[in-house]
């Protein structure tokens, strides 16, 4: 039987073709030599610091390089690797490596003054490496250079117990509405999800064993070229550079730290990328503004892909870069931190289905509350759940696990929350989060589609709906709009907009203009932010 763990599948590619291309950061190009190499000496310096079998090691980084390296270098070790928000605070970061029982810590230059005041509170920590960056920190003296150590030439580790499919990864989510929780996978799980070294849209199937896998790595091929524009510390970005990387590709990520789309685009024709991965709209947007603003400055003609998962993306974006980049597909995937393949969208030119409309994955099933099927075209709400290979559960929370992790019909699933209904056809209508679902006169709205209704209107370029509290009706909408340079939006245009293509009581009954909506680098918002924010403003208590 075979075994499947990402460190032996990349440690097998990198012998089977060592020049070919990993990874591609600004003029710095690591070939699949350098990644192991370089991911090998890593882990081998943290067996010499004393981690051992599973010890958890964070990645405190930006996207670059040493993002997957260390990464890899946890599963070549036996190790468990930790995704950190860069956003967080000193008490959320001190949270997160204390409860995820860190024993080392990559980190950026630049997050060196945060990590030096919480150590003192994270004995837990034997190494902590410092990656250079362009703040130009020096290495203190209870750290390690990164790349010196990185530098070395060591021979392969010898894990103290040998990797397996049972190691694990961490994947913390969450944090807006309390502190993060890490979700648990086993690689052997996470492989199959992410395809076992196949891809539908490439046409690559999944592989049998780990050694088809490498089979299928023939020296002299460059492999597919994934430009990761969203931050590989999300499940999107992370995950999808692992499928390029287990087809033996190259993951291409750029060294500026904010959004810019020309430097993508100029990216995407230098380095000739085959897939971009982002997250919805918030990437969407201004990446269709620098075409429609430059239509003929940049080749795409290498793009064969687009791809986004975890927040709604509207169809009329989609059917634009479409005429942009006609020759390609976009795929919009229906997914969280906790389950992977529920649904997914495909368009391509001439042929984008609407918005929030998934087709089923293979073990993905709608359930009622009391555990009944959804039946098709019935009209019914209910759960969007997701069998088959799905993570453990959360790290050292019980209560959580079992909330999100339930028995339906004798099996395991994955239930996160995500509300939806069945057409006819057997696709999926997404209707939202239940956690932030309004509840208006006793009627249920989902902010995501009241959300992407206004979207739709000219002068809005992203917006939020909030449940404000209300005496009659328990709660009414409030509209939060960034609206698009040169517009006013009025509530009363907006209202009449959501009123011509949703129940009446859909639309908002307020208005309030932000300059904008503050969304995260994975695509998502903080609601509860926003809901106070309107509060304030409208003079509400």
């Amino acid at each position: 039987m075979t075994t499947w763990n990402f460190g032996v599948m990349w440690k097998g590619i990198a012998a089977a073709d060592p020049s070919r291309p990993a990874q591609i950061f600004g003029d710095t190009v690591f070939s699949w030599g350098d990644f192991h190499q370089r991911s090998n000496a890593l882990a081998v310096d943290m067996q010499k610091a004393g981690l051992q079998t599973q010890s958890k090691v964070a990645q405190y980084l930006y996207n670059a390089p040493e993002y997957l390296e260390t990464m890899f270098a946890a599963f070549l070790g036996g190790y468990v690797p930790v995704n950190t928000n860069y956003r967080y605070g000193p008490d959320e970061i001190t949270y997160l490596f204390d409860n995820s029982d860190a024993e080392a810590v990559v980190f950026h230059a630049v997050f060196m003054d945060l990590c030096n005041q919480v150590r003192v509170n994270l004995p837990k920590v034997k190494r902590w490496y410092m990656v250079a960056d362009e703040s130009g920190n020096a290495v203190p003296d209870w750290a390690v250079d990164y790349n010196a150590v990185v530098s070395r030439t060591s021979p392969d580790i010898v894990a103290d117990t040998a990797v397996s499919d049972d190691d694990l990864l961490f994947l913390y989510t969450g944090g807006t509405t309390g502190m993060p929780k890490g979700v648990m996978w086993r690689q052997e799980d996470l492989i199959q999800v992410l395809g076992r070294g196949g891809n539908a849209i490439s046409g690559v199937a999944p592989a049998d064993s780990m050694e088809e896998v490498v089979s299928r790595i023939h020296p002299g091929d460059v492999g597919i070229h994934t430009l990761v524009a969203c931050p590989l510390m999300h499940g999107t970005g992370q995950f999808s550079a692992f499928i390029s990387l287990s087809m033996g590709g190259c993951i291409v990520t750029m060294p500026n730290r904010n959004f810019d789309p020309a430097v993508l685009w100029q990216t995407v024709q230098d380095r000739k990328v085959n897939t971009i991965v982002i997250v919805g709209q918030a990437f969407a947007g201004p990446l269709l503004e620098s075409l429609d603003a430059n239509p003929d400055r940049w080749d795409l003609s290498s793009v064969n892909q687009m791809g986004s998962s975890g927040v709604m993306w509207s169809q009329e974006n989609k059917n634009a870069l479409l005429d942009h980049i006609p020759q390609m597909f976009i795929t919009d995937s229906f997914g969280s931190s906790e389950a992977v393949g529920m649904g997914m969208s495909v368009a391509a030119k001439g042929a984008a289905p609407k918005t929030a409309q998934f087709a089923l994955g293979p073990n993905c099933v709608v359930f009622t509350e009391e555990g009944e099927r959804v039946a098709p075209g019935s009209g019914e709400r209910g759960l969007v759940a997701v069998g088959g290979a799905i993570p453990l559960g959360y790290y050292k929370d019980e209560t959580k696990t079992a909330q999100t992790f339930r028995m339906f019909e004798g099996r395991r699933w994955t239930v996160p929350g995500d509300w939806a209904e069945v057409n006819g056809d057997g696709t999926l209508h997404l209707l939202g989060r239940g956690s932030v679902c309004i509840n208006t006169g006793g009627e249920k709205v989902f902010p995501e589609e009241v959300e992407e209704m206004l979207k739709t209107h000219e002068s809005v370029r992203d917006a939020v709906a909030v449940g404000l509290p209300d005496n009659r009706f328990g709660e009414t909408i409030c509209a939060v709009v960034e609206a698009e340079p040169g517009h006013e939006p009025s509530l009363e245009t907006l209202s009449s907009h959501v009123k011509a293509h949703l129940a009446a009581y859909k639309a908002p009954r307020n208005i309030v203009i932000v300059s904008t909506i503050g969304r995260a680098p994975n695509g998502k918002v903080d609601y509860k932010r926003l809901k106070q924010h309107a509060m304030d403003t409208l003079g509400l208590k």
